[in-house]
């Protein structure tokens, strides 16, 4: 760090700059803190911040702004993982910078400088995180074109980027006449080269020049004369004789001239770290000496802010370490990159790391041949324009529950989501408009991609005809570690708001209700084949028998032919219940064959007694009455209805169905609807209730252990509950409440809802962790991580049909394991195509499985995958 330089801002946007902390060739780094936050909930975390402020001669350049903000965008759109969420961006009146949250890190170069190449494992972890943001960006054909030794830091817990572009990168960027500017990289491709333009390849080449630099502490092609540089890249064989033997082999596939030689970053970092950057980082993963670096410069840091916000000026004599401290500016005014002198070792020009050729040598620079001059043209952005957003954690969660069929329990969901959309010119998938990205090794954290890269289905966004026969598929036979390609992709389409529920119907139709309509695809083609608006805003559609589906809407019932989607029979609510005028009817909570449950409410109107002789006589009272029903959904009929406590504010209570067994069904209340008095009754328990499932009676009411309101708590056949208390999951006898079992989860972690398949029951927790254990003794079978970033809500695990496959469904992917013994199989995460301006994705992955597929549906996007 340095102190502020006279022309220094001492302010930008909320923040107060206290110190400059790093230079670039387009831009200064500024360590600064937001007093403010300190008022604010969330605020400590956000108080210290890295502010990246472009610098004010290319700022002025239109062609700069658009690349600036292009790239802020990109970087915006990464937020997570080894990315950075930007706090602020500022891009008018003059200011062009971001912030982001301040983390103890050096860069790759710093760190090289102050310990030495990194040892092996850490190399491994650095390239694996690395190649995790990669494979977000491949995925929709993009570059990156931001790697350096001074882009990448080496945080405690992992490697992070701070570019996501040719600027961030840039060895120099200068102005040109006629506005236009130039950007000289430092480390080039042969392709780039020949002239040719960057493509996905082209950032693994400068990934393998990366990861020979950490582990070596030079650069293969780029040390030597600058002016042969070029030469060097397009016909030299790089030496690697200094690299780990078992990295060597992989770094020289990344350094191979032609680009289709080289693997795709989900292979490297399958490669590199198969559990996944986090996972191999845990325990410490950064030489001592960096290690101690690190705490130094974080002491620094606070010290800073604490005599920022005491508002006393930013002490020099803080230290006079290169990494992390604080020391005096050599002049009053920066030195630019673009005019100062060669080799001077001045702040705006990387000596070790960014000029080709310069790499470990002080030696000053040759000027830049042709081939090594990349011009940015006034009207290019870029690719960071054209990619996707990729999704913040969010809690996985659906507008509405899904029934939960006799065999299977759903897990309990938490709060609802608003739907944004997603622009998509077809109900098919196009080739230039839509592409998926692969989980290319089972442990990788983060987006992988497999199979060589991007892979779409259609073009042009045309359908193709349907035979009425089940789509192939054009993967071929799956390899070890990558995903299948899907049968079929379905994008629901953009005129028309995203699904409220998604259904299976007898492995036939795949039903969307909305708040239009509801609509079927064929499950074996992804082609669309019907519309119904008279089933707008409905639940999830169920089997009635083999002739109808059942779709219940907000004031009636409503049956519609599977076929073509006409309405065949309807039953208003007001009409259908005897004796329960203006019945309202909550969400179906579940169905067993043609029975399904629900609970509904109506107002019964309440006589006041009769006067006493001379008192006035009193009014009439309304009060709200609630029952749980039973309804037979192939005769129409209704089968019974027993009285339930009504819920919070007079309310229909919702239900949600814990266990189908052969003599009685178990629910419990969601809590959002219990009364004061049901929670003090309850003493912060969890209250189940059974009732006869031929009658309707009562037959017992019940808390288990410790287990809470919102516990994740699902039942069996067999009479057991397997229900979250703490940080274990217990196994209790229903009704008698004798504990089983308890299986302790993994520190700070709480389970989801589990699932039984078989003799084993699929464990989920918020660590993002998936397991099995024996549903009678409780003993653990397997537990593993999805490798999805700790926290949220725990992922939904779905069985396919065959109980072979378990699939973990998060707010950031899907993960598929083997049943039997936990191997990781394939991760998929769905990219998407966002308008740039647009809204973000806020819809979490979910799985339904039929025969030997499963449909991966994230927001309006639905992906028909083979399992076993």
């Amino acid at each position: 760090m340095e102190a502020l330089r006279q022309d220094d801002p001492r302010r930008l946007g909320p923040y107060t700059v206290l110190a400059r902390f790093r230079e670039t060739a387009s831009a200064v780094q500024y360590l600064a803190h937001d007093a403010s936050a300190a008022d604010r909930p969330d605020g400590p975390a956000d108080r210290t911040v890295v502010i990246t402020a472009a610098r004010t001669e290319l700022a002025a350049l239109p062609a700069f702004r658009r690349r600036f903000e292009a790239e802020a965008r990109t970087a915006d759109r990464l937020a997570g993982g080894w990315v950075q969420p930007q706090l602020a961006t500022r891009t008018d009146d003059g200011e062009l910078w971001t912030a982001v949250a301040y983390v103890p890190a050096l860069t790759l170069a710093e760190a090289i400088d102050a310990a030495g190449p990194l040892p092996e494992r850490a190399v491994r972890i650095l390239g694996a995180g690395i190649t995790e943001t990669l494979s977000r960006v491949h995925a929709t054909g993009a570059v990156l074109e931001g790697l350096a030794p001074r882009t990448v830091l080496l945080a405690g817990d992992g490697p992070r980027l701070t570019a996501f572009g040719p600027l961030g990168a840039a060895a120099d960027a200068e102005a040109r006449t006629g506005g236009q500017l130039s950007v000289r990289l430092g480390y080039l491709t042969p392709e780039q080269v020949k002239g040719e333009t960057a493509g996905p390849a082209s950032d693994l080449f400068v990934l393998g020049l990366l990861l020979a630099y950490a582990a070596t502490g030079t650069t293969p092609l780029a040390d030597g004369p600058p002016a042969e540089a070029a030469e060097r890249i397009a016909h030299a064989e790089p030496e690697l004789g200094a690299v780990p033997e078992d990295l060597r082999g992989l770094i020289a596939r990344c350094l191979a001239k032609d680009p289709a030689e080289r693997p795709s970053s989900g292979t490297v970092a399958a490669e590199l770290a198969l559990e996944g950057a986090a996972g191999l980082a845990r325990g410490g993963w950064l030489p001592e000496r960096v290690s101690k670096t690190l705490t130094e410069q974080e002491s620094r840091v606070r010290e800073l802010v604490s005599a920022g916000a005491a508002g006393e000026p930013a002490d020099s004599s803080v230290g006079t370490a290169p990494h992390g401290s604080l020391t005096e500016p050599a002049d009053a005014t920066p030195d630019s990159p673009a005019t100062g002198a060669p080799g001077d070792g001045g702040p705006g020009e990387d000596t070790r790391t960014t000029r080709i050729g310069s790499v470990g040598s002080p030696r000053a620079p040759e000027p830049d041949r042709p081939t090594t001059q990349l011009s940015i043209p006034r009207e290019r952005t870029g690719p960071p324009d054209r990619l996707p957003a990729v999704l913040p954690p969010v809690a996985p969660l659906v507008p509405r529950p899904l029934p939960a069929p006799a065999a299977a329990v759903p897990a309990s969901p938490p709060p609802p989501v608003t739907p944004t959309p997603a622009p998509s010119s077809s109900p098919s998938a196009a080739l230039d408009r839509r592409t998926l990205l692969f989980g290319a090794a089972a442990g990788a954290a983060g987006l992988i991609v497999g199979g060589g890269g991007v892979f779409a289905l259609g073009g042009n966004g045309s359908e193709a005809p349907d035979d009425g026969k089940p789509a192939p598929s054009p993967s071929g036979p799956t390899v070890a570690g990558l995903p299948p390609q899907p049968r079929w992709v379905y994008s629901h389409p953009e005129a028309e708001p995203a699904p409220l529920t998604a259904a299976l119907w007898h492995d036939r139709l795949l039903v969307l209700t909305g708040e239009t309509q509801a609509s079927a695809v064929d499950l074996r083609t992804g082609h669309r084949l019907w519309e119904c608006p008279d089933a707008a805003k409905g639940q999830a559609a169920l089997a009635a028998g083999d002739a109808f589906c059942f779709v219940a809407g907000p004031s009636e019932f409503l049956w519609l032919s599977p076929k073509d989607g006409t309405v065949a029979h309807r039953v208003a609510y007001e009409n259908q219940f005897e004796g329960a005028p203006f019945l309202t009817v909550s969400d179906v909570i579940g169905q067993s064959g043609p029975a399904i449950w629900f609970t509904g409410s109506h107002k019964v109107t309440v006589k006041a007694k009769k006067p006493k002789k001379g008192k006035k006589p009193g009014k009439d009272t309304e009060v709200v009455t609630s029952f749980l029903f039973a309804y037979d959904i192939v005769r129409r009929k209704e089968l019974w209805r027993t009285p339930v406590p009504t819920g919070r504010e007079s309310t229909t209570p919702a239900y949600q169905l814990i266990a189908v067994r052969p003599d009685d069904i178990v629910v419990r209340q969601k809590s959002a609807t219990l009364t004061p008095g049901d929670v003090k009754a309850a003493k912060g328990k969890a209250v189940f209730r059974g009732f006869d499932r031929r009658s309707g009676k009562l037959l017992w009411t019940k808390s288990f252990g410790t287990v809470g309101p919102d516990g994740a708590a699902a039942g069996d056949d067999r009479g057991l509950l397997y229900a979250a208390a703490g940080d274990a999951l217990q196994s209790f006898e229903m009704p008698a409440g004798k504990p089983k079992w308890t299986l302790n989860g993994t520190p700070g972690s709480v389970f989801g809802t589990p699932v039984p398949a078989g003799d084993l029951l699929h464990t989920t927790s918020r660590n993002q962790e998936v397991g099995a254990v024996d549903r009678e003794s409780g003993k653990l079978r397997w537990r593993r991580s999805t490798e999805a970033v700790p926290g949220g809500w725990a992922p939904v695990v779905t069985v396919s049909s065959s109980g072979s496959t378990v699939l973990a469904a998060g707010a950031a992917q899907v993960t598929a394991f083997a049943a039997a013994d936990g191997r990781r199989l394939w991760k998929f995460q769905d990219i998407g195509v966002q308008d740039p301006k647009g809204a973000t994705v806020t819809a979490p992955y979910r799985v339904l499985a039929f025969g030997k597929s499963a449909v991966v549906q994230r927001e309006r996007m639905f992906y028909a995958f083979p399992v076993k």
